[in-house]
């Protein structure tokens, strides 16, 4: 039998103390005794876990700021749920909190007994919070994706999701084999009209529960950042009054998709989706906080996942 490595065998150790120290509320003290090490070296396993995101934490309790916060958008947008975290004073752009929370809706969603299709988008905050959710079986539901999964240069494109759910997920999977933005309207006519496309997008025209990141736009936008547009693109989208985008889809401050010719070339799935859909935006940091108020007031998205630095800026006017 093959002996594990070094690093192996240490995270091995790390995980087993991790469990020890957040699941089985031992001491440090203790932890030492069961495994015969130190209490130094204990501690150091315990900080190892952390580290290496061996254990993943979840708050089991709502803070009161942020249950307010959470009604009085509820009551202001017209939302069916929202969900306010606690803002990290020392990050604006980390989905800190955000990620926690949509993987726990996720997780919510996906236990449930009937047969679900669940929608997804792409992005940095939703990559992070699949990445937290548990192996599960779930031949039940369907999950598809709402936008294309590759990349500008052919490959796959990292922060579409569908694929790292499959991985954790034992469910039918629907990917979209296409870019995000396409080189023109008539070659997305064409892409759609496929055989193999057809199927994902009339399923992600009715699906029950949708989870979308919601993208800034400017220097740093992932549609600039991931080299779908170029700097002359994107600049002459703030120029036309472009203030977020979803999958793809440009939209002003009201909500209303741009009339504009990029808008045509992306293949994503149509917005709205299903009128009696729950559609979760998941977003937090200042940059993105005029893309959140556009989404909310077009009604692109009727759920909302974020912190309670954009919740107050959505409850300023």
């Amino acid at each position: 039998m093959a002996r594990k490595s070094g690093s192996a065998s240490r995270l091995d150790d790390a995980a087993r103390a991790g469990w020890l120290y957040y699941v089985a509320g031992r001491t440090q003290d203790e932890i030492a005794a069961a495994m015969g090490i130190s209490r130094q070296s204990a501690q150091r396993l315990v900080s190892l876990a952390m580290s290496e995101r061996l254990i993943k934490v979840r708050l089991d309790h709502p803070i009161a700021e942020c249950m307010a916060l959470s009604a009085a958008l509820q009551e202001r947008y017209g939302l069916k749920q929202v969900q306010v975290v606690p803002s990290d004073p020392n990050s604006d752009t980390a989905p800190t909190g955000i990620a926690e929370e949509g993987a726990a809706e996720i997780e919510r969603w996906l236990k449930r007994a009937e047969p679900t299709v669940l929608a997804m988008g792409t992005g940095r905050t939703l990559r992070s919070a699949v990445e937290q959710l548990p192996p599960m079986a779930c031949p039940q539901h369907r999950i598809v994706s709402l936008t294309g999964n590759i990349s500008p240069d052919g490959s796959a494109a990292y922060y579409n999701v569908i694929f790292l759910m499959a991985d954790a997920i034992q469910a039918r999977h629907f990917p979209m084999p296409l870019p995000v933005l396409v080189s023109t309207p008539e070659e997305r006519a064409l892409f759609h009209a496929q055989p193999l496309v057809k199927p994902t997008l009339e399923l992600g025209g009715k699906a029950d529960v949708t989870f979308v990141g919601i993208g800034e736009l400017g220097a740093k936008g992932p549609l600039l950042l991931d080299g779908f547009l170029t700097a002359d693109e994107m600049s002459e989208l703030v120029a036309a009054g472009a203030a977020g985008e979803i999958c793809g889809w440009l939209y002003n401050d009201d909500g209303k998709l741009l009339d504009h010719p990029i808008n045509q070339r992306v293949a994503s799935i149509p917005l709205p989706f299903a009128d009696d859909a729950i559609i979760f935006g998941m977003a937090r940091g200042k940059p993105k906080h005029r893309a959140i108020r556009g989404a909310l007031r077009g009604g692109l998205i009727n759920a909302l996942i974020t912190d309670e630095d954009a919740a107050r800026f959505l409850l300023e006017e």
